[in-house]
């Protein structure tokens, strides 16, 4: 069936031939019928790595009708940039184009990271930027350490940038816009089925003494750009 066992380089007749799996994509084509007949206001976004063409254009064109993409490859790039690659060594031409590569006339949702990073066992874009000054140096009272300063301009930057290029929607998991220093854990056998990391701690950007507030102005600010 479509995908399995399959690499894909982005070239038509990868998509369209016996391989495919023509079942599934008329299920998601009436998925989106239904949805778009019986909801107008519904919006549906499709969740998919392999450049599927004509996912997000309409059912009448032979497409499969949903309303957006999610733009998988972003994060994976910004990532690996922080962890393999040293500041100077970022090549902005290939950001660009991983930002603006996509179907045409295909709409995207772009975003930086998501709930992926967020989750226990990995590290979110503040995370990786902070390291553990996230924990001792996110007070306005103690040092503005070289960490602190480039991580402040970069989580800013990193996003402004996705926001700008990467589609024609954005998303954000919440707590990520100003960089949450907690990961996120929900009950399970492997922590006793706590609850303690399974939240989001909203009153970190409102205190004036945190950092936290500046990235979260910047976040307001930015979205402030579309109105």
């Amino acid at each position: 069936s479509h995908g399995i066992g399959h690499a894909f380089s982005g070239t038509y007749n990868e998509y369209f031939g016996l391989a495919t799996d023509t079942e599934s994509f008329n299920y998601l084509q009436l998925a989106n019928y239904v949805s778009q007949t019986l909801y107008p206001e519904s919006i549906t976004i499709a969740e998919e790595v392999s450049g599927m063409p004509t996912l997000c254009r309409p059912i009448a064109e032979g497409g499969a009708g949903f309303d957006y993409r999610l733009a998988m490859a972003i994060p994976d790039v910004w990532i690996k940039l922080l962890k393999e690659k040293q500041d100077e060594d970022w090549n902005v031409g290939d950001i660009t184009w991983t930002l603006i590569n996509r179907r045409w006339s295909e709409k995207n949702i772009a975003y930086s990271e998501s709930h992926d990073q967020a989750l226990v066992g990995d590290k979110t874009i503040a995370h990786w930027l902070f390291d553990s000054d996230i924990y001792t140096h996110m007070s306005v009272l103690a040092e503005r350490t070289p960490r602190v300063e480039r991580g402040l301009a970069l989580h800013k930057m990193i996003r402004l940038l996705t926001y700008a290029l990467g589609g024609e929607g954005w998303l954000n998991f919440e707590g990520n816009e100003f960089g949450h220093p907690e990961w996120l854990d929900f009950p399970r056998a492997g922590n006793n089925d706590s609850y303690h990391y399974a939240r989001r701690l909203f009153y970190l950007p409102e205190d004036d003494t945190l950092r936290y507030k500046y990235l979260n102005a910047w976040d307001q600010a930015m979205n402030a750009c579309e109105e």
